[in-house]
Order: C-alpha cells, then structure tokens, then sequence
C-alpha cells in the first residue's frame, strides 16, 4: 500500500452481514446453490430465561413479521411451516474470522465488528480496485460468491460508517454527506439500552438530528458523560480509530491480477517482481526487512500466508526468494492454487535500521556472512524452532544464565561477560541438568569436600577453590535454598564444580551435587 499523506482523510468501509447465521446454515446445506422460491421459513433458537426465543432469522422469516427475541412459540403460531435450528455462535464466529482472513485482502486495516460485522480502515486502497465505488462492487461481490448477503456504507469515521450500515440501506457517502445522512437516522443508531432509548422517544427525539440541534450538556446530565462522545462519532465529527486485527507492517505491497493465477512458474515470477518492489521500499525509508510474509489470496475464499525470517536486516532479493523457495520446498501442507490466486501480498512486519555498508572496510568477515545465510537457508527449510542459539539471561542461577531461542531472532545487541583468557575458567562447558547428587567427607561442615563419591567412584580432593554463594531467587520461586559452589580437583587431575544446596542448621539437611565438568 502506498503511504498518503497525513492530510488525507480518512475512509471506512462497514461490511455487516445481517443473516449470518441463516446463510452459515444455508451453505452448510445447499453449498452455492440458491435456495428455492418457496422455501420455508428459518430462525435460529435459543434459550433465554428458560424460555425459547429468536436469535436470528433469515430475510423470509422477517417478511412474515418474525423479529429476534420473539417468543418460539408465538413464531409457530405465526408461521406453523417454520423451521427451527438451534443457535451456535462458536459457528458463526469461526465463520466471520475466515471472511476477515479473506477480506484481508482490501486492507490490512481490518477487524471484528461485532455482531456479524467487519470494519475496514480502506483509506489509500482504493485505487488497487478502481477508486472507492469498485472497491464497494468487489466487496459485495466476493461476499456474494460465498453465499453471504451483506449491507456496506463507507464514511470519514467507523462509527458513522456503522450506523450507516446497520440502521440504513447503506451506500458510499463522501466527506460532508455522511453527516447529513447520520443526521436523518433513528436515535436505534446510537445503540443505547432499551430504557434509554424508549427515554428518547418519550421525549419526542426520534433521530439524531433531533439530538444534534440540542445542547449537549443536558443530554450529557441524562444519558451519560460519554453521550455527546458516541454522537459526536455517527455524525463524523470526531474519528475513534480501529485496532487492526493484525497489526499492518511498515511495508506492504499488492498485486491485483485480473485473472486467476495457478501456475507455479508465473506464481515465483510474481512473487520476485513484488521482493524487488518491497526492497525498493525498504531502501527508500533505510530499513532492511528480517522478516518477509507473503500472502497469498485464493478466488474461493482460503488464504494461505508463508513467512521467512532471516538473521540480520536485508535488502536482498534474490536471496529472499531463495528462502521463499526453500520454505515452500519444505511445507508439510504444500501451496495449493486451487483455482488460483486473484490477489498476492508482500509484507515486512520486523525491520530493521540498515546502513550502507563498504567491503573491506567492516570487521564483518565473509565467515561470518556466509554463516548467517547459511543460518537463514535452514530456518527456511527445517523452521525456526529447529535451528536455535544461545544467548544469555539475567540470572545468578547457573542453570538459568542463558537460553535457547532461534537463531533468526538474534538481534545483535546480547553481550555475554568479558573474561580474561589466562585466569581458569568459572563455569564449566558441561553442565548436568539436573545437578546430580554425590557423597562427601569434609573436614568442617562449612568446608570444601575432602572426598566425594560419584558414579560409584571415590575421588579424593587435591585443590579446591570457593565457595562461591548464590542464593535463591526468592521472587521467582520462594523457598529456594542457598548454594555454595567449590571448583575442586582429585590426584588425577580431573576438575568438578561442586555445590552444596543448603546451609547447616537448617532443616533439612544439606546435600551436595555435582553440577559439571571442566574440560
């Protein structure tokens, strides 16, 4: 998406579905086919205050005088050829958050309007789809094509555009005209409780221009602080912004096609020029994309997204589509085209500053370039959970001072303690997880261990150094107990680090455990 100035204002699309839940029902049964002229009646029950009533019904049902929250009794008595189903939300919610995925494809801006909506911050997109009236057209008709009937308005802000939705026929109102038509809807549009707006009408202030050529601080004083807020919004005279369901990256970049594309050749071929176009991006604003997510936009509705990361920022093209192809290569679930891909996307949520950089003048090595490709060739293949490093944690507790976490994650800036290469070392490169216990003899209770038994051996001790006390991490895990660690080593020459859990006078007892090995 390009990025618009900040003068521009801003647009929103309502997309509310009104017969989610019957349509759900109709295509689990009749797929694409449309449903018969005389087809009977259908609402979805539930049980309200041990009583049945409407939840939903479908544009029949609502041509015969059945409105939610009716009695399913007095619905039969009505229209005795009814037909009843019972109401499943966890349905109709999983069905809206695939249209969201889908519909992802208009705007990264996107997210749940709830009930049965969606809300689309389409501002600068509209132009991919042939300015604000085609994107409306494309909408309605990707929409249609799954069998969902839907009602949109677009308007300056979210809350305007959704009452314009909900409580009109809808339509695209440019900036200006969405207030005038606000003005005309009913005071239902501000979607207060039902003693509140039957307070309303009471008062002969049926719409909202009835309430805009009033003083606010009255109606503030009856309805609330926050009334003239939520007036102030339907009428567009303040914007509220939407929380996108998934934050939209820093770069993205589309391609529209105006026939399906399902062959794997044309699919690479396009997936490069979009790299190229991204990477163009990233060099103008100095930024270096460590993770790429390529989406891909099926005609029936399933969208497919891959990601690869790589280990230091990039601008690199043909490298990146190196990684796309070895992730591809390497999918349990390979892409599937089904009857092709209408729309595909190029998105880079982490970045990274990059400055121009001159060889032979850096401290880099080629090792050590080759090494993060190498590192960034087998996240792609084998994923980001099998190729791990350490790096190191704020921790006293030996088994805790560092960490694994993947490779592609590094961000350049861990630094693990300097130590001098001539003194012994203080940590040992093997380490046992968990300690494992031994049997001492010291001479004083506080002292090293004069002999330990491990494994079934006795080692007598010729030199130790210590203790080293680290104490429990009380405000991680109370009641841990204090260590004393010891470097010893026995007549042999083999070196152990030792520690004894506990302190003497305690209960219970202290143990010792041996903790690694020095090479």
């Amino acid at each position: 998406m390009n990025s618009e100035p900040s003068a521009r204002p801003r647009r929103y699309l309502a997309v509310w579905f009104p017969w989610l839940p019957t349509d759900r029902l109709r295509r689990q049964e009749q797929g694409d086919n449309a449903p018969p002229e005389d087809a009977p009646p259908v609402v979805v029950a539930e049980k309200i205050k041990g009583a049945l009533r409407l939840a939903a019904v479908d544009p029949v049902a609502e041509q015969a005088g059945l409105t939610c929250g009716l009695a399913l009794a007095d619905a039969r008595a009505r229209s005795p050829a009814l037909r009843v189903a019972a109401h499943r939300p966890d349905l109709d919610d999983a069905l809206l958050g695939r249209v969201l995925e889908d519909f992802g494809r208009f705007t990264p801006m996107i997210e749940l309007d709830r009930p049965h909506g969606l809300m689309l911050d389409v501002t600068g997109c509209a132009h991919l789809f042939g300015g604000e009236t085609g994107l409306m057209r494309t909408v309605k008709a990707r929409a249609e094509r799954v069998g969902l009937k839907i009602r949109c308005a677009l308007a300056a802000t979210p809350q305007a555009a959704r009452a314009l939705a909900r409580f009109s026929p809808g339509g695209r109102f440019e900036p200006g005209q969405d207030r005038a038509a606000a003005r005309r809807l009913p005071v239902a549009a501000l979607e207060l409780s039902d003693k509140e707006d039957e307070a309303l009408r009471r008062l002969g202030l049926k719409r909202l221009g009835d309430l805009d050529d009033r003083p606010r601080a009255p109606l503030a004083a009856r309805f609330g602080a926050d009334f003239p807020a939520r007036l102030a919004r339907i009428l567009g005279d303040e914007d509220m912004r939407i929380t996108p369901h998934r934050p939209p990256a820093p770069v993205v970049v589309d391609r529209v096609f105006f026939e399906p594309v399902s062959v794997p050749e044309d699919i690479e071929r396009i997936l490069s020029d979009l790299l190229v176009e991204t990477m163009d991006r990233l060099d103008q604003t100095g930024l270096g994309g460590r993770a790429f997510e390529a989406g891909f936009y099926r005609v029936d509705g399933e969208t497919r997204r891959i990601v690869v990361r790589t280990g230091r920022p990039t601008r690199d093209a043909p490298a990146t589509l190196r990684l796309f192809r070895e992730r591809m290569t390497a999918l349990a679930v390979p892409l599937d085209p089904g009857f092709g891909f209408d729309q595909m996307r190029m998105s880079v949520p982490w970045t990274q500053v990059l400055a121009s950089s001159q060889p032979g003048l850096e401290n880099e090595t080629l090792g050590e370039e080759a090494f993060s490709r190498l590192i960034d060739r087998l996240t792609a293949r084998l994923g980001a959970e099998a190729v791990l490093r350490f790096e190191p944690f704020a921790s006293h507790i030996p088994e805790r001072a560092e960490r694994r976490v993947p490779a592609c994650a590094h961000q350049g800036d861990e630094t693990w303690p300097e130590l001098d290469p001539d003194d012994p070392p203080l940590r040992p490169l093997q380490m046992f997880d968990p300690p494992q216990p031994v049997e001492t003899l010291a001479e004083v209770p506080d002292g090293y261990p004069l002999k330990f038994r491990w494994r079934r051996v006795l080692h007598e001790v010729t030199r130790a150094e210590g203790p080293e006390r680290i104490s429990g991490e009380w405000w991680r895990a109370p009641g841990q107990r204090t260590r004393d660690y010891y470097r010893v080593e026995d007549r042999d020459g083999r070196r152990f680090w030792l520690f004894r859990q506990g302190l003497y006078g305690e209960a219970p007892e202290p143990r010792w455990f041996i903790h690694g090995l020095f090479a």
